[in-house]
């Protein structure tokens, strides 16, 4: 319908690969689709837009555009919503109706305070609906505040490329266990070697060997980091 198709030409104006540098057109575009001017707005992102489309549909008082597979949406500035929170009990039922195998994820980027910062939240609703999985099928952007849930949005095959490259020399066996164990323990020797049920000797020799075969120092938070955020990406 009329609707439908002015939202895929806002859509189309902000997933095209040169970014739109006339903030008029977007305007224009959005005033199309019917939101009101001036924002703020937000995008959403999902695996299927006729999906995305259902859940919208059942937001009250919430002007929204639907194209292909992203929405942009105006959101009243004294209305405090969470749209993300409201999202998620309506996915679950567009989920219920669907396919049970059916890949149903959403996204959500931040607010956007004007057209020319739609862009922006496309790229952050994409990044969170990567993020998002079965256990967790919608994510904000805002949603994602811990080292695990932000690694969830790198790709998969990004995500293995770094593990193998920083963890591939120690296999997995003990070693890569006692790394763990001992990140898992604040690098607390004594800990680790009573949750290995080790003698404080081994646990020292066995991440002296993990420093080695890694190149890192866990003396250093920064190279703590790079070897925690390894094991969760493997």
């Amino acid at each position: 319908d009329q609707a439908r198709a002015a939202g895929r030409e806002l859509a189309a104006l902000l997933e095209a690969e040169e970014p739109v540098t006339d903030p008029g057109a977007l305007e224009e575009a959005l005033a199309a689709a019917g939101l009101p001017a001036g924002g703020p707005y937000r995008v959403l992102a999902a695996t299927d837009g006729d999906a995305l489309a259902e859940a919208l549909a059942h937001l009250d008082g919430v002007p929204y555009a639907v194209g292909r597979s992203i929405a942009v949406l105006y959101e009243d500035p004294d209305a405090a919503l969470d749209v993300p929170g409201l999202l998620r009990p309506v996915w679950a039922l567009v989920r219920a109706c669907g396919v049970p195998e059916a890949d149903l994820r959403l996204g959500a980027g931040a607010l956007a305070s004007g057209a020319e910062e739609l862009r922006a939240s496309l790229g952050q609703a994409r990044f969170a609906l990567t993020a998002a999985d079965r256990a967790t099928p919608v994510r904000g952007v805002e949603q994602l505040d811990t080292l695990s849930a932000l690694l969830a949005g790198v790709p998969e095959e990004v995500r293995s490329v770094y593990a193998t490259r920083t963890l591939g020399a120690l296999g997995d066996g003990m070693l890569r266990e006692t790394l763990e164990v001992f990140l898992a323990n604040n690098c607390s020797w004594t800990r680790t070697a009573e949750a290995l049920h080790l003698h404080v000797n081994t646990v020292h020799y066995r991440i002296e060997r993990v420093e080695t075969l890694t190149g890192r120092d866990l003396s250093r938070l920064d190279h703590k980091l790079d070897l925690y955020a390894a094991l969760r990406c493997a």
